[in-house]
């Protein structure tokens, strides 16, 4: 019969940045050790958190493990039996390690030979007896971005327990009844408040909220429906969708209150933030002076959101009002008292913010750029006012002759020069989330043109893989074309400079943002034409060289430079993956990196669209396969580098109907292929290349290419050669061609 299992971990208090993480670990690592201990559950595994509680709930669970079946290989029989039949010591062995005769020893045949061995069957144990190695196991597994030692240990022979914060209680329940587990404390710390931490059927309640009697006292319950009803009479709201939900309302409840709205889309992240700060959420509204209005809106907002966790209220006309609302763990009785807080903290807060911008005012930004010599880069890199002199003459290039627009290069070099100054104010000093937009600011409170003060603002940007990372083009307006030459070459100047300076990104750890920058790099690169209007497509190669010229480096070999070329190429597939292109066609256009370098990204983007776009039909799934079989031919004759230098080696040698016609048909589209590319038109290239199909499917009916004649062979070769290499300036459709074959693999296998 199955039954239910509940287990609820009690904590102190967890950050909120953790919880979501830690909900769906939770999940995954429960049922990772009841499949891993044959208790495999009868439905979803259901997981809900709080600040103080982490829990897992099993609807159906079986009373007793799965009975284990397997089979245990020994030695060979040709060492298990001498010659006369007898058992050898290897046969014995084996024999008496498994419980059994010789002669109860089974046979089996393998590839490599026939060995002897045992069938095994162990009854299952019963889940109350499996149950706490599984707790155990899930309280091992579960990580986190900070442990702590808080002296307890397992009985696991595994030493000391570390967890993310001290466990105070464990509800463990089977079928509504108590499984017994202990988290034991070293003998040092233990004592009258610090003491072994044992399973029962007892839960808590809100630390400061009761409807009677003491608050945050015990809770008994036998099931989980019972476990959630009474959690919510003692103020405990267990699902986070529900408190978000909560949340959203009285937010949108209290600003139509105020006379105002709120924007709940902008602000999702932070409900959702606050939904885990909190196990009984309440709203209240409070005011500062309608003086502090006369900052930019971006310091009030960050002020309110980031620092204090507060919502801004908004007019109708979406303008900042002097009101913003809080989100607090209790139901206060008294809303004005909670409020009154608040707002001494937000009023110094901004009192603060308002004595910065006053006396940043007072120097121009051109005035600190001397400031940025005191302001270390990187060791290697100099200082941000060498960062700055580099970024003036790349970003004023980058408009003129990657971008084709030297109008806009004056504005770009202007923005570049002045992108860093802000590191230098007060302001940023204390608000570090708005370098880069108080640059802008403070440009434009100067008088500085829109396309310089916009791109200073923007410059930062993408600063995420998020959709809505980049800026629009209404937000850029005249700036666009400026502002994408000054991202990219600050983006291009930090990425190269700390590769050439030794940082490199490794596993998880990317303390300089590196793929961030990388993705930044090509995303910018893609949408260049829709962001900033400009039609020129520069590719990855020249840029990179100009960024090394301005940095007075190079690669130190060329192995160094294929990695950083595979780095970049890595985010130009992730990119691709982001736009909904599959594997295949995404491998096609970007397997080889010296392509990615010399393409720029929107070509591979394009490519790959059409790739996409053709893969299903049957005349290019016969060609992609066809390319498959020339392509490895060439590779095992040469070997896969361009082999351009043999391209019409022998020709008048073939003389064969089939590779005549194919050097004819090759002959026909070879300019086509090129001109079709040349003029971003991969669709016509694609076609170009599907009228090769017929003559090379008959090539290889009728020609056999590895003859004995070696100039024959030869000749052959380069043929099929100049076919590959022609091909592979769209793409290596080789990759279709695997996948093409695995489908149709795939429905042999269903029929």
């Amino acid at each position: 019969m199955d039954r239910e299992l509940l287990i609820e971990i009690g904590l102190e208090e967890l950050p909120a940045a953790w919880i979501a993480g830690l909900t769906r670990q939770l999940g995954d690592r429960v049922v990772a050790r009841l499949r891993e201990h044959r208790l495999a559950p009868a439905g979803p595994v259901e997981t809900y958190a709080t600040p103080r509680r982490l829990t897992a709930r099993v609807g159906r669970l079986a009373e007793r493990q799965e009975d284990l079946e397997e089979v245990v290989t020994g030695p060979p029989v040709s060492a298990a039996f001498d010659a006369s039949g007898q058992p050898t010591p290897a046969a014995l062995g084996f024999a008496r390690k498994q419980g059994v005769e010789v002669a109860a020893l089974g046979r089996t045949s393998t590839p490599r030979g026939e060995y002897l061995t045992v069938l095994r069957r162990q009854r299952g144990r019963s889940a109350v007896d499996t149950l706490p190695d599984v707790l155990g196991g899930v309280l091992r597994d579960l990580a986190f971005p900070k442990q702590m030692r808080w002296d307890a240990t397992l009985d696991d022979g595994r030493g000391e327990f570390v967890f993310g914060r001290p466990i105070r209680w464990l509800v463990f329940l089977y079928g509504g009844r108590v499984v017994p587990f202990t988290i034991t404390r070293s003998a040092l710390a233990s004592g009258p408040q610090v003491q072994e931490v044992e399973s029962g059927a007892l839960t808590y309640g809100h630390r400061f909220l009761a409807t009677s009697g003491r608050a945050g006292r015990s809770i008994k319950v036998r099931s989980f429906d019972e476990y959630q009803a009474r959690l919510k009479e003692h103020f405990i709201v267990l699902d986070h969708a529900e408190r978000r939900d909560r949340i959203a309302r009285d937010l949108e409840g209290h600003a139509r209150r105020l006379g105002g709205r709120i924007s709940l889309k902008e602000h999702q992240a932070l409900i959702d933030e606050v939904a885990d700060l909190v196990e009984y959420p309440a709203v209240v509204a409070g005011f500062f002076d309608p003086a502090f209005l006369a900052l930019p809106e971006e310091v009030l907002s960050t002020t309110l959101v980031h620092h204090q966790h507060y919502f801004p209220v908004l007019s109708e006309r979406g303008e900042l009002r002097e009101a913003f609302l809080a989100v607090v763990n209790v139901q206060p009785k008294d809303e004005r008292a909670i409020a009154k807080n608040a707002e001494r903290v937000v009023t110094a807060r901004l009192r603060d913010a308002r004595f910065f911008w006053e006396s940043d005012r007072q120097a121009p930004l051109a005035s600190r750029l001397d400031r940025l010599d005191t302001l270390l880069f990187h060791t290697r890199l100099g200082s941000y006012r060498d960062k700055a002199h580099r970024l003036e003459a790349l970003a004023g290039w980058i408009a003129a002759e990657a971008f084709g627009r030297p109008d806009a290069a004056s504005d770009a070099a202007a923005a570049a020069r002045l992108a860093k100054a802000d590191l230098t104010t007060d302001m940023v000093f204390e608000f570090p989330e708005l370098q880069g937009i108080m640059g802008g600011i403070y440009a434009r409170a100067e008088g500085q043109p829109e396309g310089v003060w916009k791109a200073v603002y923007h410059h930062y940007r993408p600063a995420s893989a998020d959709a809505g990372a980049l800026p629009t083009r209404e937000e850029l307006g005249a700036a666009a074309v400026s502002w994408a030459a000054v991202a990219l070459a600050d983006k291009l100047d930090s990425l190269i400079g700390l590769v050439t300076a030794g940082e490199r990104p490794s596993g998880s750890r990317d303390p300089y943002g590196l793929r961030r920058a990388g993705h930044g790099i090509v995303k910018i690169l893609l949408e260049l034409e829709a962001l900033a209007g400009v039609t020129a497509r520069p590719s990855l190669e020249p840029i990179i060289a100009r960024t090394l010229e301005g940095l007075r480096s190079r690669w130190p070999d060329d192995r160094a430079r294929v990695e950083f070329l595979g780095f970049l190429t890595d985010r130009i597939r992730h990119l691709l993956q982001t736009e909904g292109l599959a594997y295949e066609e995404i491998q096609a256009v970007t397997q080889d990196v010296e392509r990615s370098a010399t393409v720029s990204v929107a070509d591979l983007h394009d490519r790959a669209v059409e790739l996409a776009r053709v893969r299903e039909t049957s005349q290019f799934g016969a060609l992609a396969e066809a390319f498959k079989r020339a392509n490895n031919i060439v590779e095992d004759a040469w070997g896969s580098t361009s082999t351009r230098e043999r391209w019409g080696a022998g020709v008048d040698l073939l003389h064969e109907p089939a590779e005549v016609a194919l050097r004819e048909a090759l002959g026909a589209v070879a300019g086509t292929i090129r001109r079709s590319l040349d003029a971003r038109d991969p669709r016509a290239a694609l076609e170009a290349i599907g009228t090769i199909g017929g003559p090379l499917a008959r090539f290889f009916t009728e020609v056999r290419v590895n003859v004995e004649d070696e100039a024959l062979r030869e000749a052959r070769l380069a043929l099929l050669a100049e076919l590959r290499d022609r091909i592979l300036q769209v793409g290596d459709i080789a990759m279709m061609a695997q996948k093409r074959s695995e489908h149709l693999a795939h429905g042999a296998r269903g029929t």
